[in-house]
């Protein structure tokens, strides 16, 4: 089986953060690049499967990043990924959710899957929209917020976290899946796994090398921000002070009313 994890290069999730207010885009030029937290479940998720599966079963890791990433995708080798795939080209700054979607889908379908799995979103845009639109763009089933699965023969089986609780489904390969923080712990590199990394292949290919070729970057991009604010300052919060419990109720009651909460 083949399965392939796409991950993505983040600014480091402690670092202070700030937009360029000429390209409206975050700054990532002197903040240290990692691995998007959330992609590190699917990749321990991917590498589960594996262990299951048998020798025969092959992880690879896809990411869309410039050539200077490689050492940050490095660290999912060293957790036990087999290679890796990155698609690097200048043409790409500035893409959105819909263009990066179906940049992935076309490096994926050039490369070959059984399944992919996903992180749940990214710690920098925070969109949670790239699962179901490479789902889409493959014409493959996607099962989002997966927090148990099993893989029988060809087909899939998994626990989806809904808002009322949890839903069993189940797919036939090939699938598409994106799993949540609640689905395992992400296993730390081991000092052999670091060392055998370094040893692992990392395939860089350009647009063009995967067939690529529609518009990309600011070009292509269906997104468009028009302007950017800070928030405005926090008030200062309400502190009411009541003789019992029913009189303090009943303030708390009619400030519910008054905000149209109740």
């Amino acid at each position: 089986m083949k399965i392939v994890v796409t991950v993505k290069l983040v600014p480091d999730t402690s670092a202070d953060k700030r937009i360029d207010p000429g390209t409206k885009r975050l700054v990532r030029s002197g903040v240290e690049t990692v691995l998007n937290p959330f992609d590190e479940y699917a990749i321990e998720a991917a590498l589960q499967l594996k262990e299951q599966l048998g020798s025969e079963t092959t992880v690879t890791v896809c990411s869309m990043a410039p050539e200077s990433g490689k050492e940050v995708v490095r660290k999912a080798l060293a957790m036990g990924a087999d290679d890796a795939l990155l698609i690097s080209d200048m043409a790409l700054a500035g893409s959105d959710v819909p263009t990066t979607a179906a940049v992935l889908a076309a490096a994926l379908r050039k490369h070959g899957f059984d399944l992919v799995l996903c992180g749940t979103q990214s710690t920098d845009a925070i969109t949670g929209e790239l699962p179901g639109m490479l789902a889409e763009m493959l014409g493959i089933p996607g099962l989002t917020y997966v927090r148990k699965l099993e893989i029988d023969g060809t087909t899939v089986r998994a626990l989806r976290e809904t808002e009322t609780g949890y839903q069993r489904v189940s797919v036939s390969l090939p699938a598409l899946v994106s799993v949540t923080k609640s689905i395992n712990q992400p296993r730390y590199p081991a000092l052999k796994g670091i060392m055998a990394a370094k040893k692992k292949t990392i395939a860089v290919q350009t647009l063009a090398e995967i067939g690529f070729d529609q518009p990309v970057g600011t070009d292509g991009a269906k997104i468009e921000v028009i302007a950017l604010a800070a928030p405005a300052p926090r008030g200062k919060g309400r502190v009411v002070k009541s003789a019992d419990a029913d009189e303090g109720a009943h303030v708390i009651v009619e400030f519910l009313k008054e905000k149209k909460l109740l």
